[in-house]
């Protein structure tokens, strides 16, 4: 693998960027002029756990992204049909990792493009300080593994795991990457649902079960609920995602959705706790709290949009006056 494209430069995106123009020929397609010029110009910083800085190639028009080896999707899960429509053909002959959160991503990439495709999962975090410097913070695997309905080969699997390695990353190949991806699915989906319906981050408060108004409870049983659906589809988890739950809650982390709800974007939740409830429903096993924080994510969703033409308007005047 000599060139790689990594479609979409945020923390993740600009990570892997920024490691992997250590060994190939690295191209960014990103969404805006000034971003691609930026990175053009100045090239990539890498700081926190890894101090570096990198030269790379950035476009915005896929025609001017040549054929690549591999490419890695790492756009938001609600962002990768427009991103591989215009991009996809350029990994005809090669592969295309996806690095979404949640399950569903893997099937529009594969829409969009005749090369092989890549199931990937990562935890590895980062802070996107501005368009040419990004911040690692947490130093995880990236557990990749064949995209089944593509039959992907495992050789090409381990080929591309072997270069995130070279350029300075973890990563490992799995035979089947589905047990890895469903961790953090469900992981994800707990989390990020009630963190967006709360206001809270990532905080103390999602592990805490002393009481029975604390949240841990809602928490302990969403990840349960997720444990049985899995069982169900037949997916045998690597590690308790409660266990992840407990380690992550010390963070204070605002997760992406909680973000997403401030800034009234379109969430994830289709690709989490939506895939949790489509995957139950197909295996007729019950997921009503997935299910509940589905409806409700999407209810908030149409909130932003919804004109109430039945509101009652203020009366102007003192309060209480004739």
């Amino acid at each position: 693998m000599t060139r790689v494209c990594i479609v979409g430069c945020g923390a993740i995106g600009s990570l892997y960027a920024a490691h992997l123009a250590r060994a190939v020929e690295v191209w960014a397609f990103v969404r805006r002029e000034d971003h691609a010029r930026a990175l053009n110009r100045d090239g990539l910083r890498v700081s926190g756990k890894h101090e570096f800085q990198v030269s790379l190639k950035a476009a915005t028009r896929p025609g001017e992204i040549p054929e690549c080896n591999l490419g890695i999707v790492a756009t938001k899960a609600t962002q990768v049909e427009e991103s591989m429509t215009a991009v996809g053909s350029r990994f005809d002959q090669g592969a295309v990792i996806s690095a979404q959160n949640g399950l569903g991503s893997e099937e529009i990439i594969a829409a969009h493009t005749r090369g092989q495709v890549i199931r990937g999962t990562t935890f590895m975090s980062g802070t996107r300080h501005s368009d040419t410097h990004v911040q690692l913070e947490l130093d995880t695997p990236t557990w990749i593994g064949p995209f089944e309905p593509r039959h992907t080969p495992y050789a090409l699997v381990k080929q591309a795991a072997d270069l995130i390695v070279a350029g300075g990353l973890k990563a490992e190949a799995l035979q089947d990457a589905r047990p890895a991806q469903w961790s953090k699915l469900i992981f994800n989906s707990s989390v990020n649902g009630v963190s967006a319906l709360t206001g809270l981050p990532h905080s103390p408060h999602f592990a805490d079960e002393s009481s029975v108004s604390d949240l841990g409870h809602l928490l302990h049983a969403l990840i349960d609920e997720g444990k049985n659906v899995a069982k169900a589809v037949g997916v045998e988890l690597p590690e308790d995602p409660w266990e992840m739950n407990k380690i992550g809650a010390m963070t204070n982390h605002p997760t992406s959705m909680l973000c997403d709800v401030r800034n009234q974007l379109p969430t994830e939740v289709d690709f989490l706790s939506g895939a949790i409830a489509r995957e139950a429903e197909r295996a007729g096993v019950p997921a009503p709290l997935h299910t509940a924080v589905y409806r409700l994510i999407k209810g908030k969703e149409a909130s932003w949009t919804f004109k109430d033409e039945n509101r009652p308007v203020a009366a102007s005047g003192k309060a209480g006056g004739h």
